[in-house]
């Protein structure tokens, strides 16, 4: 095992999987319509090794649940467009799904993915700025406080990463995360 990947597997063990009984706990209490928590657990790890191995996470704990949150909220609205119900005949089934919203859903999907790149790759304080303020919902005085910082540092970071969000997407061709804004 080469250096870097006995470094990341040290970090993985000490920062990250020591949060597992409370992401489990999290997840079970905020999104009791996902069924299968292990998924979304495994896939957070998953998505959290693929961003550490491209650049430094300052707060492994953080960004974790925000991971955590998103494939949960990612898992609802799929469930909601799609629900899975038991069935007795298979034969009966429509192997066809049915109207738009597949192509539209993988699409969502992927874009989603390419935003959780484009916040993984910002300077860590506009990250952090930028997770606490846009995904996270924080008020922008009490990230101001939080951090140690004016308001108006955190109205700059944050209006700086979601421009630099938005280059990247719109480098990768996602004009916009909803079809008809297309022009």
């Amino acid at each position: 095992m080469s250096q870097s990947n006995t470094e990341h597997t040290r970090w993985f063990s000490e920062e990250v999987r020591p949060h597992e009984r409370s992401l489990r706990s999290y997840l079970r209490g905020a999104f009791p319509a996902v069924r299968d928590v292990d998924d979304v657990v495994q896939e957070s790890y998953l998505r959290i090794w693929k961003a550490r191995m491209a650049h430094p996470i300052d707060s492994s704990r953080a960004f974790l649940f925000t991971v955590a949150r998103h494939l949960a909220l990612d898992w609802v609205r799929r469930e909601r467009v799609a629900p899975i119900e038991a069935v007795g005949d298979l034969a009966a089934l429509s192997v066809v799904q049915e109207g738009p919203g597949v192509a539209e859903a993988a699409s969502l999907h992927e874009k989603i993915e390419l935003l959780a790149e484009a916040v993984a790759r910002l300077p860590a304080r506009c990250r952090e700025i930028v997770i606490l303020r846009k995904l996270q919902g924080v008020p922008q005085r009490e990230v101001a406080a939080r951090l140690g910082l004016s308001e108006k540092t955190v109205e700059v970071q944050v209006a700086r990463g979601v421009r630099r969000c938005e280059d990247y997407l719109r480098k990768r061709g996602v004009g916009s995360f909803h079809d008809h804004e297309r022009a």
